[in-house]
């Protein structure tokens, strides 16, 4: 009898704790669902405003540049105001932005409303990771932190399916109304319904412990730390432990990252480059304009974006790969298995689009390319799912000296922003220039990324987080 009452209550107790991850990371799933969204809506931007190929680069671009502010700063309100209070103010920016971005009566409002999603973006990417490593038992923290970026591939499937559901019902195009509405005005609204109900549930779930305690609210903390992590913890002895850490914390600063390498220490570096290679391979080409570049090479509207949603699948299958192999094979043999892969097939569909033959302003590939061109994009979605895509972030948490962690980690970050705006932003007009052309580049900043890791980047499996530096 005693038996069986501690199994249930102990299976109470870690379904509550998977509640309140999960519902944190909705913050991820909208992470993911707003950005990729657009790709279903480009092309259609493009026909109602009437806009060529830089101005439609740079409002989808522009929430990579709300996403870094964002980021930058998410962390001051978070220990100012709670980390629940944060993702209440990021959910309400994902509301707001999202009937902007369906209502927009320019292309430069509708730029305005981009990077205000992206400023909730950017917030949802820094607050969902440090609720959750705040409130997950230690001995679920691996497993509860992969939700985030579970949820963030989850969202950019559920996006494009969505996006597809809204064509069809639009008869095939996006610029047919529904409603009163175009079909991709639709397609960035819809965002506002997982908004709200990521605030309903950010106005439900406890506090983080760790803040409660930073802000004298003990009897809270107290109670959070019973909730999550069970009866038969010491609960005084955790607090008092938390309490310690907080005092002997110090803020780390910019100053800190400096060295003898161009300016700043060594591995400072290493985690920029690996945030911008992340990028450079061209992995957001895929998600935010996979529609229009299937449509540029004959492909209809209807049929791309549910190639866009197939995509989003084999992301989802990638990332499972990754978090069961990421502690057996560890991290660098993933990375170099990622590059070797994505070089192929970025270079596969070099040759694929190469072979565009363009009648009148008709542009179509021959059916044995066509099929090509379609395999060796999802073999690269599938090698970046399984390495970079969740490796990177692992090794961005892993790899800097404690003392410097968070704000190394910050500047890592920060790069991989901007690195995804100058892709985003350019992928456009290079594409009008040459399609092949570019991804000609991507596949060399794969091969790039090879010889990198080989040469400069250090296994960190199975290391304390204090041997790092």
């Amino acid at each position: 009898m005693g038996a069986t009452t501690t199994t249930t209550a102990g299976q109470e107790h870690l379904g509550h704790v998977v509640f309140i991850t999960a519902a944190a990371a909705i913050g991820g799933f909208l992470f993911g669902y707003d950005s990729a969204v657009i790709n279903g809506a480009v092309t259609g931007i493009q026909r109602h405003f009437d806009v060529g190929a830089v101005v439609i680069g740079a409002t989808v671009a522009a929430a990579l540049l709300g996403s870094a502010l964002g980021a930058w700063i998410a962390g001051g309100i978070a220990d100012r105001f709670g980390r629940t209070r944060t993702m209440q103010v990021a959910a309400t920016l994902f509301a707001i932005s999202s009937i902007g971005q369906a209502l927009p009566f320019s292309i430069w409002a509708l730029t305005f409303w981009r990077v205000l999603a992206g400023v909730a973006i950017g917030m949802a990417s820094v607050i969902g990771p440090a609720y959750i490593a705040e409130v997950a038992p230690p001995a679920y923290r691996g497993r509860l932190g992969s939700f985030q970026q579970l949820a963030i591939v989850l969202g950019i499937a559920v996006s494009q399916l969505a996006n597809y559901a809204i064509a069809q019902f639009a008869g095939g195009n996006v610029n047919n109304v529904i409603v009163g509405l175009q079909a991709w005005q639709w397609m960035l609204g819809a965002c506002f319904l997982p908004a709200v109900l990521y605030l309903v549930f950010a106005s439900v779930i406890p506090e983080s412990p760790r803040f409660l305690i930073s802000a004298g609210r003990t009897a809270q903390a107290e109670r959070v730390l019973r909730e999550v992590e069970g009866d038969r913890v010491d609960v005084t002895g955790r607090m008092a432990e938390i309490r310690g850490v907080l005092r002997t914390e110090r803020r780390p600063r910019l100053r800190d990252l400096r060295g003898p390498a161009l300016g700043l220490i060594g591995i400072v570096w290493v985690g920029i480059a690996l945030s911008a290679f992340q990028q450079l391979v061209g992995i957001n080409v895929i998600f935010y304009y996979s529609a229009s570049l299937w449509q540029s090479v004959g492909i209809n509207q209807s049929d791309s974006l549910l190639i866009s949603f197939s995509t989003s699948i084999i992301n989802i299958i990638g990332t499972f790969i990754a978090i069961a192999l990421v502690d057996r094979a560890g991290r660098k043999p993933l990375l170099l298995v990622g590059s070797a892969g994505m070089a192929v097939a970025l270079g596969t569909a070099a040759y694929a689009f190469s072979t565009a033959i363009k009648t009148g302003e008709q542009v179509s590939l021959p059916p044995a390319e066509g099929v090509i061109a379609l395999v060796a994009a999802h073999v690269f979605v599938l090698f970046f799912a399984l390495s970079w895509g969740v490796v990177v972030w692992v090794l961005l948490g892993e790899m800097f000296p404690n003392r410097v962690r968070a704000i190394a980690l910050s500047v890592a970050a920060a790069a991989q922003w901007l690195a995804n705006w100058l892709i985003t932003v350019t992928f456009p007009s290079l594409a009008e220039w040459s399609l092949s052309g570019a991804y000609v580049g991507y596949a060399a900043f794969a091969v790039l990324s090879f010889v990198f890791v080989l040469l400069f980047v250090r296994e960190t499996k199975g290391r304390p987080l204090e041997e790092m530096g």
